[in-house]
């Protein structure tokens, strides 16, 4: 399977000392949906801007297809890839939604007739088709968590980065938004604190602790281990609390170093 993005060893520190990603290494396949969890601090939002060109490894190698990312490559991974901030008021900023979900086709050069059909079919496909005329600061947390989304499929984007994209949204809300996640046959990676999310949407989870990765598994995989979520300053997912948790699936563990077996 072809890998969309490869990190290799990479390491990263702020301004000031602290060391956000610590010789972190992962992958994010073609058409797959990865899940990123960890406690705060744990890696997950740098990882994320590390992918989108926002912040550049301090050392280690970070790959977009193949090819090392560079000013070279970088425009036709942005072009490519579309970012989902944690707040969408940092990425709604024009007067109304349709304007606002326009802007990523117009930049790129489509045509008024693509631009007019690209808007109203992301509109739909996130269910606020009723909102192109609605200015941004009057809607709900969880409407303008759709519109940003809208914004970047209007984009025909390869690939999603969403960071933390359920937070502060109401139980209905968050239904929606997952139900239309699912349906989206994109390449995505979800850096999320919300465990259900991952298991609902993703195939595949990767836990972040100390900016590095500390174990992967298809899902549910680890996240079933009530032991090692709780390393990785985590607890087990609602849903599996109901079920009742049983370790299943193939992955790989770093806490077999901390002399903790996780073999199944």
């Amino acid at each position: 399977m072809d890998n969309i993005f490869e990190a290799s060893g990479i390491y990263y520190i702020y301004d000031g000392g602290a060391e956000a990603l610590s010789g972190l290494s992962m992958s994010l396949a073609k058409d797959e949906k990865l899940g990123v969890v960890g406690a705060n601090g744990s890696g997950k939002s740098t990882l994320l801007l590390h992918l989108i060109g926002c912040l550049t490894p301090g050392t280690g190698e970070l790959k977009y297809k193949g090819r090392p990312v560079t000013r070279g490559t970088r425009k036709a991974l942005r072009r490519e890839t579309g970012f989902l901030f944690q707040n969408p008021d940092d990425q709604l900023f024009l007067p109304t939604i349709g304007e606002d979900v326009a802007f990523a086709p117009a930049n790129a050069g489509a045509t008024d007739a693509e631009i007019e059909k690209n808007v109203e079919s992301a509109l739909s496909a996130v269910g606020i088709a009723g909102l192109k005329e609605r200015s941004p600061w009057k809607l709900s947390g969880g409407e303008k968590t759709l519109a940003a989304l809208a914004g970047l499929l209007a984009a025909c984007p390869e690939t999603l980065l969403l960071d933390e994209p359920t937070s502060g949204l109401d139980p209905a809300a968050r239904e929606n938004f997952i139900g239309i996640l699912k349906g989206l046959s994109c390449t995505m990676a979800i850096a999320t604190h919300d465990l259900d999310l991952v298991l609902d949407v993703c195939s595949r989870v990767i836990f972040l602790r100390d900016g590095k990765v500390f174990g992967e598994s298809a899902v549910p995989g680890l996240m079933a281990d009530e032991v090692f979520l709780r390393r990785c300053g985590l607890r087990l997912p609602m849903t599996l609390r109901r079920r009742g948790a049983v370790p299943c699936g193939a992955f790989r563990s770093d806490m077999t170093r901390e002399g903790i077996s996780c073999e199944l």
